[in-house]
């Protein structure tokens, strides 16, 4: 078995922010050589996510205004993890929701990712530098 290591670096200029990085993970993928084992796509920070779904700019939308609802970033003085000075612990609890990694099948080379799935980086605290590990094992 061999395995392959990546970092994917992002510094979102805003606090929340969904990017689509299945390029990224593909590019990996081919780097890596591999036809058939596991993908591991984790965020390495507490505040961002990555998740799968559907790369459609309404659901985007739909997910930002959904998370702001179940965990909004104001008023700061809600959060006892704010008072720490910080401000980020709606994200935090963003993070939770969304989850912390995914892992995707490769099969004859490929993403073995169903119709319409997409990798997506989820930035819930932005504007400094965050990263992305990708773990590829197989053969």
């Amino acid at each position: 078995m061999k395995s392959y290591r990546k970092e994917l670096w992002f510094n979102i200029p805003s606090r929340r922010a969904y990017r689509n990085i299945t390029p990224q993970v593909e590019k990996c993928l081919l780097e890596s050589g591999m036809q058939e084992g596991l993908c591991l796509v984790n965020a390495m920070h507490i505040t961002a996510s990555v998740y799968i779904n559907d790369d459609e700019n309404g659901l985007l939308h739909d997910y930002d205004v959904w998370l702001e609802a179940l965990a909004p970033h104001e008023p700061l003085n809600a959060y006892q993890h704010n008072r720490t000075g910080e401000d980020n612990a709606d994200a935090h609890l963003k993070r939770q929701v969304m989850g912390r990694e995914v892992v995707v099948a490769v099969t004859s080379g490929k993403l073995d990712l169903g119709p319409w799935e997409q990798i997506f980086y989820g930035e819930f605290d932005g504007n400094r530098k965050k990263r992305v590990l990708v773990k590829i094992i197989g053969e």
